[in-house]
């Protein structure tokens, strides 16, 4: 890698950051073409990765992805990067998603007894344990073939940039000595910030709690019970399945929690506009938003539709790229509730069209979901609550109507409805209805959009664009071979250390030992003095 030149002095005013930032971001980033290994996750993952990738290869990087034999999202041709395929490997698939999400559906309109709410949670567990069983089959082909891990080797790669919800780039980084970069918002313990920055839990919400950042004190015990609950799932079950990995394959004792945490950069898909303010590391780069793009010129089918729409406007509706299917019941509801509004619909959607599907709703199979949101037309987007929708709505100011259906959709949901930009719907309670309601009082109230124009505002005000940071701080860690200087260490500390318990216990001791000494000499002298007394009556 080509070392850059030196900064010299920081301007004062704004405006002399700003173009100082850019000139480091354009020259100071060049860097010889590099070798990236990438082992990224399926699904909406996938597509902010492959967004990552396509920068990376414009700067003149080589990029190979891991991928298993049946990969859903992850082609095995294209253009700007090569494919590693791991034979005899199986992932998710549309199969797979599909049961996930009828399992899903069913129990939350049970919801209401502590049966549905127990079966809701093994679903999600024996879903999510499935699934890193299947990544662990791909972890084990890689260090079982000869052939793979010499290819691997030959190559010399300059970086592992994987996303650490699965262990492959993880455990893999670790085989072929690799600096590592994280493309992060979740790792396989949970919400990322929790496994390396300080997060008091008084006002820090746990996933799945519904809490936000200010809560009373009964909403500080549910935090803690969901912490509880969160890490016998996370970090009893699925780290054991790594665990037994890291065991079989290292000579020496690896920790995989250690090596979870000692990635040198956390590339973190958020932005404070949108997260709850809380503690954080140098190592944490935040890039919330980098696949947004101002909009582009639609088709011209999408235009006419939205321009016919008059003053009324349309609405979005997209449940994201893992729900393909819902109950005929379900949609018959959605699209009954779409026939009653003056507005028109576009509604990304493969599954069998709703006998109640009205003329003012189009159902596509696909969409440039970015463009219709950047369009001045559209007044509303209908939502799952991925991250990637969520920011995108964001970045355009337009007001959401969440329906989370699992994982971190809740919680992103959560976040922006207590900033004031979007409305929740729950699963149990969507029907024809309900969601009208929902879809008028958003409309019609101007704060939601207000508020996520504020929003917008505040997430475009940066000197670097998000993906421009990215890119700049992965070239930086593959210019010097790491990040050592910005990594805490204190994930290696045992708890009783990290906490100061060993501390507070011997001060403990020592006022106790003092106070005790204190008592002993006390009573000596009051004896004595006693038995002198005595002796003189």
């Amino acid at each position: 890698m080509r070392s850059t030149g030196k900064m010299t002095r920081v301007p004062n005013n704004m405006v002399s950051v700003s173009l100082w930032i850019t000139v480091i971001i354009i020259f100071g980033s060049l860097c010889d073409g590099g070798k990236i290994l990438v082992a990224p996750l399926e699904g909406s993952h996938w597509v902010n990765m492959d967004i990552l990738i396509k920068a990376l290869h414009g700067q003149g990087h080589t990029v190979d992805v891991i991928r298993n034999a049946n990969s859903w999202f992850i082609k095995e041709n294209s253009t700007y990067y090569n494919t590693i395929t791991i034979p005899n490997t199986k992932g998710w698939d549309e199969e797979f998603a599909a049961d996930f999400v009828y399992k899903m559906i069913k129990y939350e309109k049970e919801k209401g007894s502590w049966l549905s709410i127990v079966r809701l949670y093994l679903n999600v567990f024996d879903a999510v344990k499935k699934t890193h069983e299947m990544v662990c089959q791909l972890i084990t082909n890689i260090l079982d073939s000869e052939e793979i891990l010499k290819m691997l080797n030959e190559k010399q790669y300059d970086l592992m940039l994987t996303d650490p919800v699965w262990g492959t780039g993880i455990i893999l980084a670790h085989k072929l000595k690799l600096p590592m970069v994280y493309n992060v918002r979740w790792t396989t313990t949970g919400e990322g910030h929790f496994d390396i920055a300080p997060s008091p839990m008084s006002y820090i919400p746990i996933t799945g709690s519904g809490n936000t950042d200010r809560m009373s004190f009964f909403q500080r015990l549910k935090n803690y019970f969901f912490y509880l609950l969160l890490d016998l799932q996370l970090s009893h079950f699925n780290v054991k399945q790594y665990q037994a990995i890291c065991d079989k394959y290292f000579t020496s004792r690896v920790n995989y929690h250690e090596l979870l945490q000692g990635a040198d950069l956390w590339l973190m898909r958020v932005d404070f506009v949108f997260e709850f303010p809380r503690p954080t590391m140098p190592n944490i780069i935040y890039i919330g938003g980098f696949q947004c793009t101002p909009a582009k010129p639609l088709p011209h089918d999408l235009e006419d539709f939205m321009q016919s729409s008059g003053d009324h406007g349309v609405i979005v509706m997209s449940l994201g790229s893992l729900i393909g299917n819902l109950p005929e019941t379900v949609t018959a509801e959605i699209a009954a509730a779409f026939a009653r509004l003056p507005q028109k619909v576009i509604w990304r959607y493969t599954g069998k069209k709703p006998s109640t599907l009205s003329n003012n709703t189009l159902m596509v199979d696909w969409m440039p979901q970015k463009d219709l949101l950047g369009h001045p037309k559209t007044k509303l987007f209908i939502s799952h609550g991925g991250t990637n929708g969520v920011l995108e709505a964001l970045y355009h100011g337009v007001p959401v109507i969440g329906i989370p259906f699992f994982f971190d959709q809740y919680d992103n949901l959560i976040r922006l409805q207590a900033r004031g930009g979007a409305k929740l719907l729950s699963i149990a309670d969507l029907g024809e209805n309900t969601l009208h309601a929902a879809i008028k009082e958003v409309i019609n109230e101007p704060s939601y959009r207000l508020n996520m124009q504020k929003l917008s505002h505040l997430h475009k005000d940066k000197p670097v664009k998000p993906l421009d940071s990215a890119i700049f701080w992965i070239e930086f860690v593959m210019r010097h071979k790491g990040a050592a200087h910005l990594r805490t260490e204190s994930y290696k500390m045992p708890w009783y250390s990290y906490h100061s318990v060993d501390v507070v216990v011997t001060l403990f001791a020592v006022v106790l030992i003092f106070t005790y000494c204190i008592f002993v000499t006390v009573r000596y002298l009051c004896v004595k003095c006693c038995s002198r007394k005595r002796k003189t009556e």
